[in-house]
């Protein structure tokens, strides 16, 4: 009887630990994602300047930017870079989402097989590491053409 109890008590506390390792933590406290400033390439469609690309930029990172541009390299179907240009998303609020529309100009969509995140040439911001746009950045896609750094 005392064995088949301490049995009892020790699954549950087997239960317990097993619980605790799947939530996490054992404070229950749960860890917070780090810092990250993700950009969605969202779609891309043909305008009447050429291609127009729709992004979805959220500031994850822990200051608001006050100016935010990247250069972007486009490549084509035999992925030989065919433009190469900047993206200027002006100012990105702390835990905002903006979408940002940029019509590339003589551009055919059809032709873009990968756009590819260069480097960040603006990152600016009170208590924002320059490099923290490029480095945090979390790039994603739902355009069917691939995207990242």
């Amino acid at each position: 009887m005392k064995f088949a109890a301490s049995l009892g008590h020790g699954m549950t506390a087997v239960t317990a630990i097993f619980l605790l390792a799947a939530t996490g933590s054992a404070s229950g406290q749960e860890s917070s994602p780090a810092p990250a400033l993700t950009l969605e390439l969202n779609a891309l469609q043909p305008s009447d300047k050429g291609c127009r690309l729709t992004f979805i930029a959220t500031n994850n990172l822990n200051a608001p930017l006050d100016k935010a541009a990247f250069e972007i390299a486009l490549f084509n179907h035999a992925q030989v870079v065919d433009r190469i240009t900047v993206l200027d998303f002006k100012d990105l609020p702390q835990g905002k989402t903006k979408v940002r529309r940029f019509d590339l100009g003589d551009t055919d969509c059809s032709k873009i097989a990968r756009v590819l995140v260069n480097d960040a040439t603006e990152c600016s911001g009170a208590r924002v590491d320059p490099k923290a746009c490029i480095r945090q950045l979390d790039p994603t896609t739902k355009s069917g053409v691939r995207f990242g750094n």
